[in-house]
């Protein structure tokens, strides 16, 4: 006899839902409890869960079989009953493997069993080493477009330190690819670091947009110039260049405040 069991599967069932199914077990003549190992057998259980079960079992009052030809049990003097020996069973006890679940069976879930925690992929870091190869020649035609630039709007060799040190001179039309294009190239950083506050990162959004175009434009207007022969730059493109490296000291100043600050 198949004992029934929970939900259709093997796994352990609580000793309440056991002892209804081991009363009904089917028992040889003269015998009034299951053997322990039985228990075991029957309802896949390990000895301790088995011993549990036999002792349930001998605890509850068990009532002798109605006789209508024996004497009434009131005239009969009350003599307890001894308890029947326990004989140890020669049988082996066998060993308990843990049974594993059919594959149509329905897979119960062990929520005290923690889950490991998945390690994320490493992530490389993408070289840089290709923008110096892109950096070179823009530097070189910057570089030459600004200083031309300059040389055709009034920017040319000055003495900076007049009785100080009246033989250094400087090219002045360096200040303009050195001043636009390293502020634009220092606001795109800011704005994509995604590292300072928000209105600094906005400033730097605004202002770096503004410099590469404005660098742009310088470039254009230089090669058009150079190509038509002129001299002499009209006097709106001086005006704007000239005003170019106080508006990137501005620029330079309000966005070092910015970074500084918080919102």
């Amino acid at each position: 006899m198949t004992a029934p069991t929970i939900n259709g599967t093997r796994y352990p069932q609580p000793i309440e839902d056991l002892l209804p199914a081991a009363r009904g077990l089917d028992l040889p003549e003269g015998q009034r409890f299951p053997s322990r190992n039985r228990l075991m057998r029957e309802f896949r259980i390990g000895a301790p869960k088995a011993g549990e079960l036999l002792a349930l079992l001998k605890a509850e009052p068990t009532a002798p079989p109605a006789d209508s030809t024996a004497p009434d049990p009131a005239d009969a003097p009350t003599v307890p009953e001894p308890a029947p020996p326990v004989e140890p069973d020669p049988t082996p006890a066998p060993e308990i493997t843990t049974a594993e679940p059919d594959a149509e069976a329905t897979p119960v879930s062990r929520p005290d069993t923690p889950t490991p925690p998945l390690t994320p992929a490493p992530v490389r870091s993408a070289v840089v080493w290709p923008v110096v190869l892109l950096a070179l020649p823009a530097f070189v035609a910057i570089w030459s477009g600004w200083v031309g630039l300059g040389g055709l709007t009034g920017f040319g060799v000055v003495h900076p330190l007049p009785g100080i040190w009246d033989s250094f001179s400087i090219n002045s039309a360096i200040t303009l690819p050195i001043g636009v294009e390293t502020y634009g190239a220092y606001a795109l950083y800011v704005w994509l670091s995604g590292r300072v506050p928000q209105r600094a990162r906005r400033f730097a959004k605004w202002s770096a947009i503004a410099s590469l175009l404005v660098g742009a434009l310088g470039q254009v207007a230089y090669h058009l110039l150079e190509a038509a022969g002129v001299t002499a730059a009209p006097w709106w493109i001086t005006t704007a260049v000239a005003c170019l490296p106080v508006a990137v000291l501005g620029m330079g100043a309000a966005l070092a405040h910015l970074v500084r600050t918080h919102d």
